[in-house]
């Protein structure tokens, strides 16, 4: 009978000891997978305060509150203030008629629309007509055109004895000027079927306008003119 109990009580100790096993593996496991060395780990860690300043912001507050000692004051400075101020010189235009307007000063070539007919007139000539390109305003001196004839740069000569007055062009407004390319009773000549037409001998843009076959011997232009009738080249 006590043999019995005796085998009960180890039986029971005997469970007791596994129940108590059981629980230390469990807790053994529960270390080995992490969950206590991360609170470990996370309380190891410095917490940082976000609301205090770092070291460099508050050396950038520093800075900002003494301001730079060598900054440029707002006052101008003498060099500045007594540098004259460039004007255009006479002639210099604002443009040119592939770039800009141009008021009140002389034309070029380049400024001007240009258009040429055959006049029969004085035994026939060629009527040039020019005008201002639009947004352009410019002068046409008093001066003879530069009229120019193949690759010999035969020019033409005046047709009258003094020189017309100059003329503004703008708008609407039409300057014209009459070329006879041959005055001369003879059979001779160079047959040509263009002309080079300039605003005087320094204009860097002449422009070449076609006419037709021409016979070109001493040949005379007369100056530029408001109305065509004045432009007829009589000898």
């Amino acid at each position: 009978m006590f043999g019995h109990r005796n085998r009960n009580r180890r039986s029971a100790l005997l469970a007791s000891a596994a129940l108590v096993g059981g629980a230390l593996l469990m807790t053994a496991c529960q270390d080995t997978d992490g969950s206590v060395d991360s609170g470990a780990a996370q309380s190891s860690s410095p917490s940082v305060d976000a609301g205090s300043p770092s070291a460099s912001d508050s050396a950038s507050e520093d800075a900002a509150s003494d301001g730079p000692s060598d900054a440029p004051s707002d006052t101008p400075t003498s060099g500045a203030s007594d540098e004259p101020t460039a004007s255009p010189s006479a002639g210099s235009g604002n443009g040119s008629g592939s770039n800009g307007s141009k008021v009140g000063q002389v034309c070029g070539a380049n400024d001007l629309s240009w258009s040429t007919r055959s006049e029969s007139q004085a035994g026939g000539y060629i009527l040039v007509m020019a005008k201002a390109k639009s947004g352009i305003t410019c002068v046409l001196p008093a001066a003879l055109p530069t009229v120019a004839f193949g690759s010999d740069g035969t020019e033409a000569g005046p047709v009258e004895q003094a020189v017309g007055k100059q003329i503004t062009l703008s708008g609407g407004t039409v300057a014209y000027a009459g070329v006879n390319p041959k005055t001369t009773n003879t059979d001779g000549g160079k047959e040509l079927d263009s002309i080079i037409v300039a605003v005087g001998n320094e204009d860097p843009n002449p422009v070449s306008l076609k006419v037709g076959t021409i016979t070109v011997d001493k040949p005379v232009v007369t100056n530029w003119h408001t109305a065509p009738k004045d432009a007829v080249p009589f000898n």
